[in-house]
């Protein structure tokens, strides 16, 4: 094993361990919340995690076809972004729309 294929193997080990903690303290701020929004964001990087680690395994194992998968799933974690963006928004607004100093 050269020391370039010692080096990769090492950077490797060491992308999965940070992953996986910052995959444990993301999770945790989805259980803990305290609100939608700090959720939402959670969840959005959840999404951002996993394709890091989509990543790292395609860069340990040679398989370019993973860069394909970590493409799809930034396109459906934007797309879920936005749809929950617009779902707090709505939400906001109709909030905003029924308290009773705003009637008239």
């Amino acid at each position: 094993m050269s020391m370039g294929e010692s080096f990769l193997e090492f950077s490797v080990y060491v992308a999965f361990g940070l992953l996986s903690l910052s995959f444990l303290l993301t999770v945790l701020r989805v259980l803990l919340g305290p609100t939608l929004p700090d959720r939402v964001l959670a969840l959005d990087m959840l999404v951002a995690v996993g394709i890091g680690f989509i990543a790292v395994t395609g860069i340990a194992t040679g398989v370019t076809f993973n860069v394909d998968i970590a493409i799809a799933l930034g396109l459906v974690g934007f797309l879920a972004t936005i749809a929950f963006a617009r779902f707090v928004a709505s939400r906001k607004a109709t909030d905003d729309h029924e308290r009773p100093e705003n009637r008239t």
